[in-house]
Formats: C-alpha cells, sequence, structure tokens
C-alpha cells in the first residue's frame, strides 16, 4: 500500500500531492542548476566556492534518493532505468561523484536541466506530450529517407572534396583530402567559415556549384519530416497518468491498459 501511494506521489502529477511533489523538485533543479553557474564564475567562487560546494552535494544526496526511491516504488525498475528520464535522472547525479576522481567534471550537472520537461506534467499540458508523441513518430517514419539523403550527401562531398584537391593543391591550403573534404562539408552546409577559399578560376567554379547546392541541404530533409510529420498528425487526446509497471506516460484519455507494457492503468 505505501509503496503505490509512493508510486501515485512520484509519478503522477494528477493528484495534489504528486503535483506539489513535482513543484519542489522543479524548484530543487532550477536551484542547483543556478549554484553550478554561480560556481563556474571565478569571482563568486573565490567568496562561496566552500558554501557552494555543500549546495551542490545536499542537491546530489536529495536527487540520488529520489532516484532510488522511484526505482524502488516502480513496478518495472529497468524499464524506468532505460527510460529516457530514468537515464536523465541518472545523469543529473554522476557528475558529482565523478568529480570526486575528475576535478571539474561536476560542471557537467547543468544536464539537470533536463529534467525541467517535468513541468509539462505539473502544468498538466497533455497536449505537449501528443506533440512530442507525434514528432518523434515523424522523425522515426522519416529515419531511412534521410538516410539516404546523407549517404549522398556524403559521397557528393568526397568527390568533391577530392576534386579540389587535385585543383587546388597546397598552394590554396588544401594540403590532403581530408582538408578538402572538410572544406566541402563547410561549404555545402553553407556555413562558410572562410579559412580556406579557391584561388583558381575552375575551383571557384566547383565552389560556386557547391554553394549553390548548399540551399537543398536544408530543403529536402525539411520537406522529408514535415511530409511525416502531416501523415503523424491524427488529433488524439493524452494524459499525465503514468503506467503502475513501467512509469511511462502519454496514454490515450480512454486507455484501460498501458500502451507500452499491457498493464491495468
Amino acid at each position: 500500500m505505501l509503496k503505490l501511494r509512493l508510486q501515485e506521489i512520484i509519478f503522477e502529477a494528477e493528484t495534489p500531492a504528486g503535483k506539489a511533489f513535482d513543484v519542489i523538485l522543479i524548484f530543487l533543479i532550477i536551484a542547483s542548476v543556478f549554484a553550478v553557474m554561480m560556481d563556474s564564475i571565478e569571482s563568486i567562487n573565490i567568496r562561496f566556492g566552500n558554501y557552494l560546494y555543500i549546495i551542490e552535494w545536499s542537491f546530489t544526496i536529495i536527487f540520488t534518493f529520489e532516484y532510488i526511491l522511484r526505482i524502488v516504488t516502480t513496478g518495472k525498475p529497468f524499464k524506468y532505468i532505460i527510460s529516457f528520464f530514468g537515464i536523465v535522472d541518472l545523469l543529473s547525479v554522476i557528475p558529482t561523484y565523478l568529480s570526486l576522481i575528475l576535478p571539474g567534471s561536476q560542471f557537467l550537472i547543468v544536464i539537470r536541466a533536463l529534467r525541467l520537461l517535468r513541468v509539462f506534467r505539473v502544468l498538466k499540458l497533455a497536449k505537449y506530450l501528443y506533440q512530442a508523441d507525434t514528432l518523434m513518430t515523424a522523425l522515426r517514419a522519416s529515419r531511412p529517407k534521410v538516410i539516404v539523403f546523407l549517404s549522398a550527401v556524403l559521397m557528393v562531398v568526397i568527390i568533391v572534396g577530392s576534386l579540389m584537391y587535385v585543383i587546388e593543391g597546397n598552394e590554396s591550403g588544401y594540403t590532403s583530402i581530408p582538408v578538402s573534404i572538410y572544406w566541402a562539408i563547410v561549404t555545402l552546409t553553407t556555413v562558410g567559415y572562410g579559412d580556406i577559399s579557391p584561388a583558381t578560376p575552375l575551383g571557384q567554379f566547383l565552389a560556386s556549384v557547391i554553394m549553390i547546392m548548399g540551399y537543398s541541404i536544408i530543403a529536402v530533409p525539411t520537406g522529408i519530416v514535415t511530409m511525416e510529420l502531416s501523415a503523424a498528425s491524427a488529433q488524439k487526446i493524452y494524459t499525465t497518468e503514468a503506467c503502475p509497471e513501467c512509469s511511462r506516460e502519454g496514454h490515450d484519455s480512454d486507455a484501460l491498459y498501458c500502451k507500452y507494457c499491457g498493464s491495468k492503468l
């Protein structure tokens, strides 16, 4: 009975106790990230470094205890551990312990800011859960097409880079084929650092062709994902109810069973 009650408080945002727990958790996350940011400022670190050190370890102990509670109270601990939030929760406490071995790694704690995604649950912004699910569906569906497109881009930059190496050579800064491929990638993606540039008319012509082709780099994958988003945009209503077994959310409002593990809600 106690385990079920704790599970409702920790994983649910529908009950007053669950919402209060998440609000306090979000406040602690913000305070912890702020403390790490302040600790990175040299003048503040010199004056208040010891206090910030104590504060950070206090936050880490609290989040470690919370992480253990999540594992203990969920019906399927391994499912939670390998879930997105499970991994983020673990990564949010590891840097502090790691700093005992590798000084300076505690600043990686800023990854703890990812835990603020829980604000969607606290504010009951269930529609955003649906939008996130739709986006992930579209990205998964468009993955094969995007991979084919990126493979074609990779072949183009290898061929163009090799040609530029032959055309320009060491005199223009194209000292090797990998360096020339780097230039092709920078040019094709329209980044244009300008650290290497062609000097011969033929090289400049080839560079112009690559610059024009660069516009399709953004247009093609954007079109692919947009098409898949349209296909995945069937409207559904999701709730923030968490499965008592796998602790995952985003179920249909009329769902009786978890769509991830099949357990009864």
